[in-house]
């Protein structure tokens, strides 16, 4: 028998620097009570879609990682691509990522998406495009008026870790996460740039005027220390933000970020690297946030939401997040000490989790992750 003495190494390694959680609702929560649902199909064979709104004549707003921003139809009709796009970094993990209404949409017809923008030379970044979403009597529709009103700095030649989710602040300013790319992760501690940080913009781009502007800070910043937020989120009533984000081998994060905080990484990790090797200094360090619950090993999280409807009156101030590795939805009962119990759901779908959304009805939106994608509605079994 073989011996592979640099894994048994690793290992070691990894056991000797990982400590317990600093409390005990920060992961591991109990099972809560079991949900019955039923799934709804409303489309398929879509390629890898990454988001999801619901427009206010009860369609679909979807985009495609590989570049497409499709209107389906209630029937479940997916019609031709909306026109006008950009052109996108598609490439692995980039292309087009997020997209949201304006909460004025109604009137104004702007939405905003995030993707992965070439920069020649210089590699990509992550950018936010605000445009009119022009629909037309056929099903579909164009941009007007596009233009790019944020860039990620600086651009790095990399195919990973984009971010990125937009959520609107109650006061109209938006957040935008952003990853830290990956192949330079030490500078999500650095707080002159963009990479591994939440940015909050208003809706013309510039810096929101209350960010907090702490000394060396780069004006856009509202939290640095983060790896690849894919998931953000407003509490209901607080507005208070909440992200998940994904750790390496291990270690993904439920954070509610707060204005001018450190969240740690790559200095401070539950993870380990992905050969089993310790990352940073260990779960702990003065100054740096702790994540409020992280997962180990990881489940991959994805979109998050808090549910709000009435079609599942138990679920009423849970947080919902998608898994990507795990192939399930984690819904996270939360209590006065943290998360206090939790229950997976879709676990026998054995289909990524790229989305999820509440709809008008207090329905669930989902969207599965792959070639032949799908847009689902959970509805009580």
């Amino acid at each position: 028998m073989r011996v592979n003495f640099k894994y048994l190494l690793n290992v070691a390694a990894a056991a000797v620097f990982l400590t317990g959680p600093a409390f005990a609702e920060q992961t591991n929560a109990p099972a809560a009570d079991t949900t019955k649902i039923k799934v709804e199909e409303v489309a398929k064979d879509l390629v890898s879609p990454w988001s999801v709104q619901v427009l206010p004549d009860g369609r679909y707003l979807v985009t495609e990682r590989p570049g497409r921003l499709n209107v389906i139809g209630t029937d479940g009709t997916v019609y031709e691509p909306v026109t006008g796009m950009p052109d996108f970094a598609t490439r692995s993990q980039g292309g087009l990522l997020d997209v949201v209404l304006a909460p004025d949409f109604a009137t104004s017809q702007e939405i905003f998406f995030s993707y992965s923008e070439p920069r020649g030379d210089d590699g990509n970044g992550t950018a936010v495009m605000r445009a009119k979403l022009v629909l037309d009597d056929k099903g579909s529709g164009a941009l007007a008026d596009a233009k790019v009103i944020f860039r990620q700095e600086p651009a790095v030649r990399s195919f990973a870790h984009f971010g990125s989710r937009l959520v609107f602040a109650p006061d109209g300013t938006l957040f935008v996460t952003l990853g830290e790319r990956q192949a330079i992760k030490d500078q999500a501690q650095n707080p002159k740039n963009h990479l591994g940080k939440i940015v909050r913009i208003t809706r013309d781009g510039a810096p929101a005027p209350d960010n907090p502007n702490r000394e060396g800070w780069d004006p856009f910043l509202w939290s640095i220390g983060h790896r690849n937020p894919q998931g953000a989120v407003l509490e209901p009533g607080t507005g208070q933000l909440w992200i998940t984000e994904h750790g390496a081998n291990g270690g993904d994060e439920l954070n509610h970020p707060e204005p001018g905080k450190n969240y740690g990484w790559p200095v401070i990790s539950y993870g380990r690297d992905y050969d089993g090797t310790k990352i940073g200094e260990g779960t702990a360090k003065d100054g740096l946030e702790p994540p409020f619950y992280y997962w180990d090993p990881s489940i991959g999280t994805s979109g998050l939401m808090f549910y709000t409807g009435d079609l599942f009156p138990a679920w009423k101030g849970n947080l919902l997040t998608g898994a990507l590795k795990g192939m399930h939805i984690e819904r996270l009962v939360l209590g006065s000490g943290g998360i206090v119990a939790h229950e997976k759901l879709l676990a026998d779908f054995n289909e990524r989790i790229r989305d999820l959304r509440q709809a008008p009805d207090g329905s669930i939106l989902v969207l599965t992750d792959s070639g032949k994608g799908r847009l689902l509605r959970l509805v009580p079994g």
